[in-house]
């Protein structure tokens, strides 16, 4: 079974810097997509970046030119660095990973998707 577990979070000032990992074990080969999300004290979840197969990456406006996603394949883990943070950063982080399952031989699959449990980012000003 697919697992997804989220590290490096904690307490950082203003301005600094931070870099999130996500582990992921279990059929990670078939993953398609991976990303992070995040959810501020009575906010929504919300998109921060995304990375494909084929390294394509999409970004939330409000982290662009300050967050970076990566994926290290050979380790199975997903990065997010996060540089010049602000206290509107503040929340948790939540790994997320899709993947396509084969049904049969003849191509038939089921697209799912994958959580890790969270990890806490905070901003102090």
């Amino acid at each position: 079974q697919v697992r997804l577990v989220e590290s490096g979070g904690g307490l950082v000032q203003a301005g600094g810097s931070l870099r999130l990992s996500c582990a992921a074990s279990g059929d990670s080969g078939s993953f398609t997509a991976m990303g992070w999300y995040r959810q501020a004290p009575g906010k929504e979840r919300e998109l921060v970046a995304t990375t494909d197969t084929d390294s394509n990456t999409n970004y939330a406006d409000s982290v662009k030119g300050r967050f970076t996603i990566s994926r290290d394949n050979a380790k199975d883990t997903l990065y997010l660095q996060m540089n010049n943070v602000k206290p509107e950063d503040t929340a948790d982080y939540y790994c997320n990973a899709r993947a396509r399952r084969v049904l049969n031989v003849e191509g038939a699959y089921r697209d799912m998707v994958y959580w890790g449990k969270g990890t806490l980012v905070t901003v102090s000003s």
